[in-house]
């Protein structure tokens, strides 16, 4: 455990109880009667054991009876990590499941996606997500909008407004074929990308940053992803995309892009892989394009319950971490009908076992490991892990504050049981009501203080 560190702010709360994150060593570390304590500024200030309560109230002042001990069945996680959710898509998760990637983009998403210059449409589905992934224990998330730069802009401020530490993309497409109206001109890609980013930055949320976002390689010329690059670039910005999802796309890419030896390359060569870049899925990746991945630091986001329920491929994860190319967890709403990480990590082990029913000798993914790629895999994917995904001190405090004997919850316990299997349970039965509370930077963001109406 960390020693005693007190922090130059002054201690604002200290948790007693179990606390399970994972590290740079081990996918899963527990912590059991250890004493957490965040600073003013929502920062851990300490982390021991609780045998040194004591010297701990001598060094911080701190009153001994405002010391918020955690129940027998309760424990303190990270907040989990979004990598890849397309939030103007919200309205219409768990339907249209029913075609491939590329005739349910043109079917189901394009036409869902213009509605998005309406702003009070915006308003509506926006709000919903936000609060929604926040009571499902997503901490962090990192949003596609769509085309249109004051939905996006909107989009920002209800993340920050409920507490949510969030990567915002203004999508930038200037070829779509089948529906005409859903595109933009080159000029306009660039010059919306540039605003959205300068009125985003000026705002000064303090957890909400903006992130270049070509949709993926079919719907940008070459010529906007050569503008995309440099814009990144030139504002040191993370940058999201797709690539790799399904067959049909892969071959797309390279009917569109004869010059590149590869999808990856396609990104590779106008600068859009970086090591603050996120690209969706990579079903379909060589051992070559995943070298490309670790040698420019880029990462992947694992999304598989889209990947399922669009019949695009299944993403062998351990041969991703086996080429140490970083790797995080998505939801992908809407192609994941679910908007909970929750599911993301059931659908993980899934596909994972679904790769060792086809061949006994894959190395099955472990629920300790999916843990991680939600958490702290999840940080390192966003490049974010010098402030989040996991209990370091120093670090901002995002938890989840979990009862996995939670009245009413989905959960029951038969017997008494050690913190590692209450976190299984957790992992592979919970939801939303076994979540308590959910911390942002310190702050208590579920139960929710402001209006919900």
């Amino acid at each position: 455990m960390n020693s005693f560190d007190r922090s130059a702010a002054g201690i604002a709360q200290v948790f007693r109880g179990t606390f399970v994150h994972s590290t740079q060593q081990t996918a899963l570390e527990i912590l059991e009667d250890a004493l957490l304590g965040v600073d003013t500024e929502g920062k851990i200030a300490f982390i021991g054991k609780g045998e040194e309560l004591d010297k701990l109230l001598k060094s911080t002042n701190f009153n001994p009876s405002e010391v918020i001990q955690l129940s027998q069945h309760e424990f303190f996680m990270p907040g989990m990590v979004d990598t890849h959710i397309h939030a103007s898509q919200y309205s219409y998760a768990g339907t249209a499941l029913d075609m491939p990637l590329l005739q349910w983009l043109n079917t189901y998403t394009f036409p869902v996606e213009s509605q998005f210059k309406d702003l009070d449409f915006a308003n509506r589905v926006y709000s919903k997500v936000v609060k929604r992934t926040l009571r499902n224990g997503t901490t962090t998330a990192c949003y596609f909008a769509t085309i249109h730069t004051d939905a996006s802009l909107l989009l920002g401020k209800i993340a920050n407004d409920f507490g949510q530490r969030a990567l915002v993309g203004k999508v930038c497409m200037d070829r779509n074929n089948f529906v005409k109206h859903y595109k933009e001109t080159m000029q306009e890609s660039q010059d919306e990308t540039c605003r959205f980013i300068a009125e985003l930055l000026k705002k000064k949320y303090p957890l909400v940053k903006p992130v270049v976002t070509p949709r993926f390689a079919p719907s940008c010329t070459g010529a906007l992803l050569g503008q995309l690059g440099a814009i990144a670039k030139n504002n040191n910005l993370h940058i999201q995309s797709h690539v790799s999802e399904n067959t049909e796309e892969v071959k797309l890419v390279k009917e569109l892009f004869p010059d590149s030896e590869s999808y990856t390359d396609v990104y590779y060569k106008h600068n859009l892989l970086t090591d603050k870049t996120v690209m969706a899925h990579g079903c379909h990746l060589s051992d070559e394009e995943l070298a490309l991945f670790r040698e420019t630091g880029a990462s992947l986001s694992h999304c598989p319950n889209s990947n399922i329920s669009l019949c695009s491929g299944v993403l062998n994860v351990r041969n991703v971490l086996k080429q140490k190319v970083k790797l995080g967890l998505g939801t992908d709403v809407a192609g994941g009908y679910s908007a909970s990480m929750l599911d993301a990590v059931r659908k993980a082990l899934d596909s994972s076992k679904i790769l060792t029913i086809q061949d006994p000798e894959h190395d099955t993914l472990t629920f300790e490991e999916a843990f991680m790629l939600a958490t702290l895999g999840g940080s390192q994917a966003l490049s974010l892990d010098d402030q989040i995904g996991n209990f370091e001190v120093g670090k901002d405090f995002d938890a989840l504050r979990v009862n996995v004997a939670a009245p009413g919850g989905p959960i029951d316990l038969i017997q008494s049981e050690g913190p590692k299997i209450l976190l299984e349970k957790f992992l592979n039965l919970g939801d939303d009501r076994n979540i308590m509370e959910v911390f942002v930077a310190g702050r208590k963001v579920i139960p929710f203080t402001e209006p919900t109406a």
